[in-house]
């Protein structure tokens, strides 16, 4: 199986079921399957795309981007999405770093890409399509065959291209499918950005291994979150853990009607149990799932259950989803069993085939034995559950002594008046680091350090909690949602 087939499978299966709901169109899976035959002819013919050219996708969520995915991967080509809120500076980088046969873009995006690339412009590409004859052929793609190219985040640096097959996309959504009980009947909301892999890989993907309808909508906003569930009857979401806070503060939403929504999916990211006791709480729901897992990894890694959520909140799970191991290894690289503190290593089939051409970069984190190192921090408790202390490369060493950003993090988001706060470590001349901590306030406070001071005091021992504050009105996020520590001091 490959991923041409399974949508070619599915517009037989389900020809008149419901595949792609946007605010331009409504597609049944025989519409979706012809109309991306019809593009992936043009882009053949126009532009002679084959077997292994690079093709990007700069457009926002939506009719065309799903049409465009499709396309690409049927000719054979590897497709690689790009964020639509990146810069002309990012946008030039990524097509450099792929050498990009051609962009598929539409409106302003088209406007920034043509001036580096060759572009195909769908600004209306229903129209468009219409004067598009479908040649009815199914790409023979072998499973080890490179279909995706997903840049990470770039959080610490210049993305990096991450390259899967057929085989890896179609495990992770597998395992989706399975661990968040999709069916043909399923509807899933899609308001993440599809350039990223949990939302990509997990949900589209996922989703389309079963037949379900996907409703995708360009952009989050917590009221359209809200009204697109109630019209839609929506039942599988998405969403990075700032979507969840933002959308458990609408004042209006008990009052919403949500009932029909089976898995609200958090990843991405970390929630405390406080946090997670106000979403469940204001959400009227006991069907949380979190994920967690590195692009890197398809982004397979552990699953905790809606269940578990009751006792282990704040914990990212203590498995790994199907297809997929977990474990924990020290510095020396050894495997910590039982309870304690270490690095988290990832193996699965879901696994990347490595950076696009940065052979050493893919050496560096992958094992000969197929593990990946995280790169985080992790302690396991004594029933197995995994606590996620912060990145190896965010550890701070204070005076000789390891402090975790993560463990203050929590227990700074305790305190009634903070809405979020990222901790780091700044340069000390005799403790070699100290530790500093950004907050996002509810109301203005006279003494910042004062009041923080105090209500750490019975919670962290004196070397771990913060010497310096700062207030901002929000953290620093890229297009994923992930807080970038790198542009903090």
């Amino acid at each position: 199986m490959n991923i041409p087939k399974l949508l070619a499978v599915n517009a037989r299966k389900f020809p008149s079921g419901e595949a792609l709901i946007t605010p331009e169109c409504r597609l049944s899976w025989s519409e979706l399957h012809d109309q991306s035959l019809r593009l992936a002819a043009h882009l053949h013919e126009q532009y002679e795309i084959g077997a292994g050219d690079r093709v990007a996708l700069y457009l926002p969520n939506g009719y065309s981007w799903v049409l465009g995915y499709f396309a690409v991967i049927n000719l054979g080509a590897i497709v690689v999405p790009i964020n639509a809120r990146l810069t002309s500076a990012e946008l030039e980088y990524i097509l450099g770093d792929c050498d990009a046969r051609v962009v598929i873009a539409q409106g302003e995006h088209a406007e920034r890409a043509s001036a580096l690339a060759p572009c195909l412009r769908l600004d209306q590409p229903s129209a468009q399509l219409a004067d598009m004859h479908a040649r009815w052929l199914v790409a023979d793609a072998a499973a080890d065959q490179p279909c995706t190219l997903l840049y990470t985040s770039g959080t610490t640096g210049k993305p990096k291209g991450v390259l899967f097959d057929h085989h890896a996309l179609l495990t992770v959504a597998t395992a989706s499918a399975v661990e968040m009980d999709m069916r043909p009947h399923s509807r899933l909301l899609h308001m993440m950005p599809l350039t990223h892999s949990a939302p990509l890989n997990v949900f589209l993907l996922g989703g389309t291994y079963v037949g379900a309808a996907h409703v995708v909508l360009p952009e989050f906003h917590p009221r359209l979150l809200l009204d697109t569930v109630e019209q839609e009857r929506t039942t599988h979401f998405f969403g990075a853990p700032v979507a969840f806070l933002l959308t458990a503060q609408q004042p209006d939403i008990t009052e919403r009607d949500i009932s029909s929504m089976q898995a609200w999916v958090y990843g991405g990211g970390p929630l405390s149990s406080e946090q997670v006791a106000l979403i469940a709480e204001r959400m009227r729901t006991d069907r949380l799932y979190c994920v967690y897992g590195l692009t890197e990894a398809g982004p397979s890694g552990t699953i905790m259950m809606p269940e578990e959520h009751r006792q282990k909140a704040g914990s990212i799970g203590c498995r790994g989803a199907l297809h997929t191991e977990v474990r924990m290894v020290d510095e020396q690289g050894n495997e910590v069993i039982g309870e304690g503190t270490g690095q988290l290593q990832i193996r699965t089939e879901g696994m990347m085939l490595g950076y696009w051409n940065k052979p050493e970069a893919t050496a560096e984190c992958l094992h000969s034995d197929g593990w990946l190192d995280s790169g985080d921090l992790a302690r396991r408790d004594a029933g197995g559950y995994y606590w996620v202390l912060g990145r190896a490369k965010e550890l701070i060493i204070s005076g000789g002594v390891n402090v975790y950003p993560r463990e203050i993090e929590v227990a700074l988001e305790g305190h009634p008046n903070i809405v979020e706060v990222a901790a780091f470590g700044v340069p000390h001349p005799q403790w070699g680091e100290t530790v500093k901590a950004v907050v996002v306030l509810r109301e203005p406070v006279a003494d910042l350090q004062a009041e923080l001071s105090a209500f750490l005091e019975p919670l962290l021992a004196d070397y771990k909690r913060p010497r310096l504050y700062a207030e901002m009105q929000a953290l620093p996020r890229n297009a994923n949602g992930k807080v970038m520590k790198h542009q903090l001091s």
